[in-house]
């Protein structure tokens, strides 16, 4: 059997319909063009000279380093995170690199006050200079060429758009997205709703190798664009367990219920450390190829709202830091999560209004009046076994490792995190609290 992670972002556009228009803004039309046009010259001037957010008062700039942008991609995850865990304590898993990468294609498309909103809600506010603009783009591109160069990780990660067959981009949004984010441009027919949402899931079948079959079901006529942003990432356990051992034990998930489920197990040397004051063991669980899985578990069952209130990038590394490795006997549930959530909510709690009303300024994307995002989707699948993870998808605590028990049995409520290790990139993270439910 293998295990896996899919995970497919969805963006819809649509132009709002209104009775009272505005005026025209005087800006200067540029030229727009049709999906297929040919790519023409882009320079950085046309991506970097932009309107662009102030920074927060009394805060220095960071230089624009990869290691500066996954540590703010990180603490950005940790607040969407946060944005999910607060509507339920059921199961979680998403990618906050996947909403990352589709909040900076509209960095590229947004002006003014929705430009402003997007960069400070992702955590971007920092990155800038005294000439006053944000390469964040071109930074994104390095980040996604590097981490998927890593042939033993085997991480894929592709944009596309389907495009209503009549409505046209602007020509240097159409090849900064190619060139920056490697986006696919298709045309469709939103009015044949039936005929678009076929194509659309086929596409999506495709690029998910067969993980996400049918996501639509059905489609909003009036929609303009759709964007996807997909991650497929298979990842091997660096030393697998033995399925042999897989037995059917129990997991707490509170004090009034268990459920039985497969515990795989192995006696290896793991890193692990424990948090005193969050109250949690933390396990460091690697794969080929640069990366690993990072779990937290509270140590009491059912307490894990602390340490989802507390986590940020900082503590993550000081958990790392502080981390020893020695022989120890694990055991490890395995699971499959599906999951899917309505991003634009979690993202307008996060101060990304504009991008979703009738204020949204999207005038580097395209000449048409009104445009604004309706919704953006995401759906992920991960699956957990013994071989490994296939996928298409708080400062100042005391942290000791000199105390950690010869036997760690992960049977309770757990955090995870999926990272590529080279950049200290978070690319998936969730919440187990039911093993046995999607």
């Amino acid at each position: 059997m293998k295990a896996g992670i899919c995970l497919l972002l969805l963006c819809e556009v649509c132009i709002e319909l209104s009775t009272s228009l505005g005026k025209p803004g005087n800006r200067k039309k540029e030229k727009s063009c049709w999906p297929n046009h040919e790519k023409a010259h882009s320079t950085m001037d046309q991506l970097l000279h932009r309107s662009t957010a102030e920074p927060f008062a009394k805060q220095d700039p960071l230089e624009f380093t990869l290691y500066n942008l996954t540590e703010k991609n990180t603490d950005f995850g940790f607040n969407l995170y946060r944005k999910i865990a607060l509507k339920h304590d059921n199961n979680v898993f998403f990618s906050p690199l996947s909403v990352s990468f589709a909040m900076a294609v509209f960095m590229l498309a947004a002006e003014g006050e929705t430009y402003k909103q997007i960069v400070q809600g992702t955590n971007l506010h920092l990155f800038q200079d005294k000439e006053n603009f944000h390469p964040l783009p071109a930074l994104f591109k390095q980040l996604k060429d590097n981490i998927t160069e890593n042939e033993e990780l085997d991480l894929q990660r592709g944009s596309f758009s389907f495009i209503q067959k009549n409505f046209r981009l602007k020509e240097p949004f159409l090849n900064q997205s190619k060139q920056y984010f490697d986006m696919e441009f298709l045309s469709v027919d939103f009015h044949n709703s039936t005929h678009a949402k076929n194509v659309i899931n086929q596409n999506i079948n495709k690029k998910t190798k067969g993980k996400i079959p049918t996501l639509f079901e059905e489609l909003d006529r009036h929609a303009k664009l759709v964007f996807v942003d997909y991650i497929l990432f298979k990842g091997k356990w660096l030393h697998p367990f033995n399925t042999r051992f897989t037995e059917l034990e129990t997991f707490h998930i509170d004090k009034y219920r268990n459920v039985q489920v497969p515990m795989m197990f192995k006696s290896d040397k793991v890193a692990s450390t424990s948090d005193k004051n969050l109250g949690c063991i933390v396990l460091k669980l690697p794969y080929r190829g640069s990366a690993h899985m990072l779990i937290a578990m509270p140590e009491k069952e059912g307490d894990y709202g602390s340490l989802e209130d507390h986590i940020t990038a900082e503590l993550v590394e000081s958990w790392l830091r502080n981390m020893k490795t020695r022989k120890m006997d694990i055991f490890f549930p395995k699971f499959k999560l599906d999951q899917k959530y309505q991003m634009h909510e979690l993202l307008q709690a996060l101060g990304i209004q504009n991008l979703f009303t009738r204020k949204a300024d999207l005038s580097q994307f395209t000449d048409q009046r009104f445009v604004k995002v309706s919704k953006i989707i995401q759906r992920a699948v991960i699956d957990v076994d013994e071989k490994g993870t296939e996928a298409a998808a708080a400062s100042g605590s005391e942290i000791t490792a000199y105390s950690m028990p010869p036997t760690i049995k992960v049977n309770r409520p757990f955090l995870f995190m999926i990272y590529e290790e080279t950049f200290k990139t978070l690319l998936f993270m969730g919440r187990v609290v039911n093993p046995t439910e999607l």
